[in-house]
């Protein structure tokens, strides 16, 4: 597996393809450098012992140590641990730790690939676990496309004025095909080895064109990423670890660029496109079980720290609140957890999570995250917008003030006190504070389509049932199916025997 200083060192020999203000600019532009330490996180973690078999797996292909970032989930076990890995990691960089994009996607299409050629006889998943065993290999870190520009929003691919609002195939060769269009809104393409494009949306068949799933390096010429990074103003003297870490997302352009036949996942079969996005969506839900979660823990943290510093942190409205934050997050967490244990194994080998559950805890998350900042901001107060700039706290005339007048917790030093109100206003009126508001919406899929998911799958007839025969218009009741329903880890934990000696 790499360290993060090898994976620093061959992300500057790639290729520039990246444009930020203007300009065309290498992967050491400082600008994207946040987002490129929180990547140096995964790989660090996954070198530390203490972070053996959460961090790292058993490659399927040949049995090594692998990230688990890289990963395809073969049990339950796998997904909790995935989810953990998520959180733990989550909280060390302050907030999102971007990688699960990859992740999910290869879960996606490892599963994907697999029943397009039960279909139809293709070959596709062979080239990808080809692509995968070298991508484990070789310890790489890609991004997920998924999102296309769209265009309007009431017309399909095919009908669009400018054909290249999704991405679409212009020509098919029999040494690959060529792709043009635009991708959008795609996170940590900027410092990733690899990007993996999948399908947005379900398709017709005047579609087929717009049906394509491929592996791409970052750095190939034929594509040009627009990068809009976010980061945290530079401290002077008050560091903190939370200043190290930001996001990068990217515009991805495609114009007629060359994809190799061993790298094409999908091409043209339109009956698959709604499939292959959902099993990206479902998979990446469950991995906002464990991110979105640790975004509250930093949010309620700091918002422990607020009221520590306006000393109110025993009055009853804040501790109210304080147990807000907990009902959010836990529930949320504890929905990925049973996704996991009611999930399914898949004919590829792949285990995926249960798609209710997934869906349930991040549509919690997502509708409860501006709450969570508005608590935070009514126990905080103003002081997060309107204090000082640091350096006032270093000018030998204005400091001695600053020291004196930032303390209203006699119990708190000068110094703890100026940190504090400075991680607030870090976490609460930042540009990263914009990026996780709406990323927290709308990543992943904002919560209408998860409401769209739970309405399609859900079992909304049982309940029906239930009620019909509570009001006595049915005689009879079956429960058979849930009667018989367990879930897939743990479950001989189900039976008796399994308590005789307890």
């Amino acid at each position: 597996m790499r360290t993060p200083e090898q994976y620093r060192a061959d992300l500057v020999k790639m290729k520039p393809n990246l444009y930020i203000g203007g300009k065309k600019v290498g992967r050491d532009d400082p600008r994207i450098a946040p987002g490129v330490n929180v990547m140096a996180v995964t790989f660090e973690i996954a070198q530390d012992p203490q972070w053996k078999g959460v961090a790292t797996a058993r490659s399927v292909y040949n049995g090594k140590e692998i990230n688990r970032w890289a990963h395809t989930p073969q049990h339950p076990y796998d997904l909790m641990q995935k989810q953990k890995m998520i959180r733990l990691g989550a909280q060390r960089v302050g907030g999102c730790i971007q990688r699960c994009m990859g992740h999910d996607a290869i879960t996606a299409l490892s599963i994907g690939t697999r029943e397009i050629d039960d279909k139809y006889g293709t070959e596709y998943h062979k080239r990808f676990c080809d692509w995968l065993s070298w991508y484990q290999q070789n310890d790489l870190c890609a991004a997920c496309a998924q999102t296309d520009m769209k265009g309007d929003r009431t017309k399909r691919p095919s009908e669009q004025v400018e054909p290249g609002q999704y991405v679409r195939i212009d020509e098919v060769t029999d040494k690959g095909i060529y792709v043009s269009g635009c991708k959008v809104c795609i996170t940590m393409a900027a410092y990733a080895d690899e990007i993996l494009v999948l399908p947005t949306r379900a398709m017709m068949e005047a579609d087929a064109d717009w049906a394509v799933a491929f592996a791409i390096p970052a750095d190939d010429p034929g594509i040009k990423q627009i990068v809009r990074p976010v980061w945290l103003h530079e401290r002077k003297e008050i560091e903190a670890p939370f200043c190290n870490y930001g996001v990068s997302d990217s515009m991805i352009i495609f114009d007629r660029t060359f994809i190799p036949k061993e790298r094409v996942f999908m091409c043209r079969e339109w009956d698959f496109g709604r499939r292959i996005a959902l099993l990206f969506a479902d998979s990446h839900r469950h991995s906002y079980c464990g991110c979105k979660p640790a975004v509250s823990d930093v949010i309620l943290g700091a918002t422990l720290l607020a009221a520590e510093a306006n000393n109110i942190s025993r009055v009853s409205h804040v501790r109210e609140k304080m147990s807000e934050y907990v009902l959010g997050s836990e529930l949320a967490f504890a929905a990925g957890v049973a996704a996991a244990m009611y999930g399914e194994k898949t004919a590829c080998g792949t285990f995926f999570p249960n798609t209710i559950f997934a869906n349930v805890g991040r549509r919690l998350m997502g509708e409860n995250i501006y709450h969570e900042y508005n608590m935070l901001t009514e126990i905080a107060g103003g002081l997060a917008v309107t204090m000082p700039f640091e350096e006032e706290f270093i000018n030998p005339e204005t400091k001695p003030y600053m020291d004196k007048y930032i303390v209203r917790n006699p119990k708190l030093s000068a110094e703890e006190s100026h940190r504090i109100w400075r991680f607030v206003e870090n976490v609460s009126a930042s540009a990263m504070t914009s990026w996780y508001q709406i990323a927290g919406v709308h990543g992943g899929g904002s919560p209408i389509m998860e409401t769209i998911s739970l309405n399609v799958e859900f079992d909304y007839e049982a309940r029906r049932k239930v009620a019909r025969y509570l009001a006595g218009i049915d005689k009879e009741l079956d429960q058979s199916k849930e009667l018989m329903r367990q879930p897939t880890f743990g479950c001989n934990l189900m039976q008796p025997e399994a308590f005789s000696e307890i």
